[in-house]
């Protein structure tokens, strides 16, 4: 996937997930403050190992399905 087509892919993942925040606004209470979010594929399994050199922020996953869902990393 072209840097472009990323880019696209976002911005219209960023919207289905606004539409979906606005349906049901407790999905935000499953997201911890000051987290970065970033959108897998459904299939995609995620285990994040910390870094210890440097300080990263929290991230917190959403899983493309045909409703986003929120998961945290193993």
């Amino acid at each position: 996937m072209t840097k472009k087509e990323t880019i696209n892919r976002n911005i219209g993942l960023t919207f289905d997930f606004l539409r979906q925040v606005a349906d049901d606004p407790s999905l935000l209470d499953k997201i911890p403050d000051g987290s970065t979010l970033e959108f897998v594929e459904k299939d995609f399994s995620k285990t994040v190992k910390p870094t210890p050199k440097k300080k990263e922020k929290k991230r917190t996953y959403l899983r493309v399905k045909s409703n986003l869902e929120v998961i945290r990393p193993l």
